[in-house]
């Protein structure tokens, strides 16, 4: 599929809608969770099926979770503070796991658009600006979406130990703020159960 075909598809509009706009950041994780998906042959996970490990919290992981299923709440999306643009996917049924890394020669380097995002971010850039910025944003994420995986991304299958799966458990009410919290994540302090916020308000 070329960009134009991408772009219309359905799967691609669900990722647009839920983080709020086309950018390349979007690009780059629709395409790392489709390859993803493909080498692993598996499609979204209802359930836990799937589990997704990022390993930073730009733009694309929005993207992985739509296409993967992959969620926080439902305990099969990892976050790793890496900074990196890496993806692993696992599967449970399976046992396989794909690592999709961002090739080094991706970032985009164009002074016009950093120079652009800086006013942005500062708030100083005119309508006009904004405009040229949205059109070269766009543009640089149909390059993405035209660029085969593999010059995207260096692919690889990988052995990695599939996490549990989420830990269900009652609520136990914290003893300083009244507040129920799971039971696990309790500690006692001085002979009374307290949550963690808790325990850092008091040290």
């Amino acid at each position: 599929m070329n960009s134009d075909e991408i772009l219309s598809s359905e799967d691609f509009k669900k990722c647009v809608d839920f983080h709020g706009h086309i950018c390349p950041g979007l690009a780059i994780g629709y395409r790392a969770a489709k390859a993803g998906l493909e080498r692993l042959d598996e499609s979204r996970a209802a359930d836990e099926e799937l589990v997704a490990i990022v390993e930073n919290n730009a733009c694309g992981v929005d993207a992985v979770q739509v296409l993967t299923g992959c969620t926080f709440g439902k305990g099969n999306f990892i976050y790793k503070d890496h900074g990196k643009q890496v993806f692993t996917f696992l599967g449970r049924k399976s046992g396989k796991g794909v690592r999709v890394a961002k090739k080094p020669d991706l970032s985009d380097r164009s002074e016009k658009r950093q120079e652009l995002f800086k006013k942005i971010r500062e708030e100083t850039a005119s309508e006009e600006e904004r405009k040229t910025f949205r059109e070269m944003h766009r543009q640089r994420a149909c390059e993405i979406l035209d660029k085969p995986a593999e010059e995207l991304f260096s692919i690889r299958f990988v052995d990695v130990a599939l996490p549990p799966k989420a830990v269900i458990e009652p609520s136990v009410v914290c003893e300083e703020c009244g507040e129920p919290t799971m039971a696990s994540r309790l500690t006692e302090e001085n002979g009374r159960k307290v949550c963690g916020e808790c325990l850092e308000k008091g040290r």
